[in-house]
């Protein structure tokens, strides 16, 4: 293999992502294994299935990480790259832990991880970190030797991430009603998360007002509204908005929502609004819910022309991107100097997470980062 498509020293990928549940029986359990430990009642969970009831209790992640899989392994075996690639999730089947597991009888012993997050926050990527660490810690107990695993740097500025997402906009802008289309508004949907957890995203020396998380969704809307203004001539005016809320209402989240922003749009006599779910990889169900059932039902009741566009989900140019960042990861670990990719302005983001990254509500062990237990 040419030195420049090595993945040197790590020997496979493992695709770390939320989980769903794939029908009725699941949505119960799998809601309670991603609230474990806050004490939500049964009933509460109850109200939050019916999102996925409405899809005869199927998310739509698992299929997509499906076919992310294949994207990625397709990707590699046209370009030469000997990497097996695996699949374990937080929440549902197929489990980290389990998956783990599978790669160390394999006998792997340096791993990288894909997050199916792109961005920096406690529940996009040291949530991640931590339940890494329980996957280990499972492992250790049961006398096995542990690999060493590290995860990929954040990579929402990276083109191929970024590109899919200006052509979805520009497609959304073609769906449109053409009298809506020239004076359209761009909103840019990210899942909201409370404002104590954004100020504390990222590194601590970019702590503050919104943290890593709020400015790197700005440096991808930032990217796109003007990629979008190059190739049509047209400067459409755009927002960060949020979706996706949920908790006690007395916590502050990051604002606005979007179908407040579409009551807002629609009162300023907006014509029209493509909706851009920047803040996620794929079609999930908070997609499928929140912008193409609720907003949706809230712009027809406005009588507000809207489209919403792709994520990026397994278009080649991400697992293209995916390979990039493997190459260039492994090239670090080697003790050499590759190039990067990062668009904009923020640069490429660290491939270790240093102490104080994206702090956990309470102190947890944490893998893959500066304080890792798991070196």
């Amino acid at each position: 293999m040419n030195a420049t498509l090595s993945t040197r020293p790590y020997d496979a990928l493992l695709l770390l992502s939320f989980g769903g549940p794939e029908g009725p029986d699941d949505v119960i359990p799998f809601l309670e294994n991603v609230t474990r430990g806050r004490g939500i009642p049964r009933e509460r969970l109850k109200e939050v299935g019916e999102h996925y009831f409405l899809f005869g209790g199927v998310s739509p992640i698992n299929d997509q990480n499906r076919a992310l899989l294949d994207a990625l392994r397709k990707d590699f075996a046209d370009h030469g790259l000997d990497l097996p690639v695996y699949w374990g999730n937080r929440n549902w089947a197929p489990y980290l832990t389990d998956t783990l597991r599978e790669m160390t009888a394999d006998g792997h012993r340096r791993i990288l991880v894909l997050a199916t997050s792109a961005y920096a926050s406690y529940s996009g990527c040291r949530q991640y970190r931590e339940n890494l660490a329980d996957a280990l810690a499972a492992l250790q107990s049961e006398g096995l030797e542990l690999p060493r695993v590290d995860k990929l740097r954040h990579y929402f500025n990276h083109a191929g991430f970024v590109e899919p997402m200006i052509e979805g906009v520009l497609r959304a802008l073609e769906e449109l009603p053409e009298e809506a289309r020239a004076g359209a508004h761009l909103a840019f949907s990210t899942h909201s998360i409370p404002t104590a957890s954004a100020d504390t995203s990222g590194p601590v020396e970019g702590h503050g007002e919104g943290g890593a998380y709020v400015a790197q969704h700005l440096e991808v809307a930032s990217l796109i509204a003007d990629a979008v203004r190059e190739r049509t001539g047209v400067e459409h005016p755009w927002q960060l908005v949020y979706q996706s809320r949920s908790g006690a209402p007395h916590i502050p989240w990051l604002e606005p929502d979007i179908c407040d922003h579409l009551q807002t749009l629609h009162e300023a006599g907006a014509p029209g609004v493509v909706i851009a779910p920047i803040g996620f990889v794929s079609d999930h169900m908070e997609v499928l819910y929140d912008l193409d059932t609720e907003a949706r039902a809230k712009a027809e009741e406005l009588g507000l022309p809207i489209r919403r566009s792709a994520t990026v989900g397994a278009d080649p140019r991400f697992a293209a991107a995916v390979r990039d960042l493997i190459l260039e990861r492994a090239a670090t670990e080697r003790g050499e100097e590759p190039a990067v990719c990062a668009l904009g302005t923020l640069g490429a983001s660290h491939n270790l997470c240093p102490v104080g990254c994206c702090p956990a509500r309470a102190p947890r062990p944490a893998a893959a980062g500066a304080d890792s237990p798991y070196a």
